[in-house]
């Protein structure tokens, strides 16, 4: 019997160990990355790309157009809610491009957050078919919201020129030129916090649910329907 199985461990005749491309190995290290596997994979992420991107609203009156009327809506509402009713401050900006503003930027990291806590659950019959980089698919799920993000910018881009030229005292400053360093820390943010809680809704399915509704709750612990001014300075 032992005989049998050492024969079927063998390799087939003139099969060498240099001839396999890939070895998959398990991952020893904290910081095993392995960055070098995405980029090696990076076919396949644009497939998952145009994908997400087209599956999303398929078949939909407006298509790609929602992305747009999400975060207008949302304006609309926390403009109506908390600057009309609730009358609270924006220290001086109009409240339209206030809350749009922190509904664009909070809308792509809550994306990127909720969408990768999901990855290895609704991805399981993928991984466990083929191999592949197992980062290629929250690396396209980042992609496919950054299109979605340039987007709404460059609504908010219009609605702050129009803004400007009727008037309004909106004149953006200096650390505007940080805002792509803002949306890859927002990125890195919303990947790893997803990974962590993908790795564990896989045992833990209500997890997802925690998620899903921690991240709507942590949109009022910030500075989104509120500015910075009104959090005390040891805690800005």
């Amino acid at each position: 019997m032992n005989g049998i199985q050492e024969a079927a461990l063998q390799p087939e005749s003139g099969a060498q160990s240099e001839d396999w491309t890939t070895i998959i190995r398990p991952q020893r290290r904290w910081f095993d990355l392995r960055l070098g596997d995405v980029w090696a994979y990076r076919d396949l992420i644009a497939i998952f790309v145009r994908r997400d991107f087209a599956a999303t609203y398929k078949q939909t009156i407006l298509g790609p157009f929602w992305y747009l009327l999400r975060p207008l809506f949302s304006t609309v509402v926390f403009t109506v809610i908390f600057g009309n009713i609730a009358k609270l401050s924006t220290d001086g900006l109009p409240p339209f491009l206030f809350y749009m503003s922190g509904t664009v930027i909070w809308s792509y990291f809550a994306a990127c957050l909720t969408i990768t806590a999901d990855t290895f659950v609704a991805n399981a019959g993928l991984f466990g078919k083929v191999y592949f980089s197992r980062l290629a698919v929250p690396m396209s799920l980042l992609i496919t919201n950054l299109i979605s993000l340039s987007m709404q910018l460059t609504t908010f881009v219009a609605f702050l020129v129009c803004f400007s030229l009727s008037g309004a005292d909106v004149r953006p400053g200096p650390v505007i030129v940080l805002t792509p360093l803002l949306i890859l820390m927002m990125a890195g943010h919303g990947l790893g916090w997803g990974l962590l809680s993908s790795s564990l809704t896989t045992r833990y399915r209500n997890l997802q649910q925690v998620v899903g509704f921690g991240t709507q709750l942590l949109m009022y612990a910030t500075p989104v329907i509120y500015p910075v001014s009104a959090v005390p300075p040891q805690y800005r």
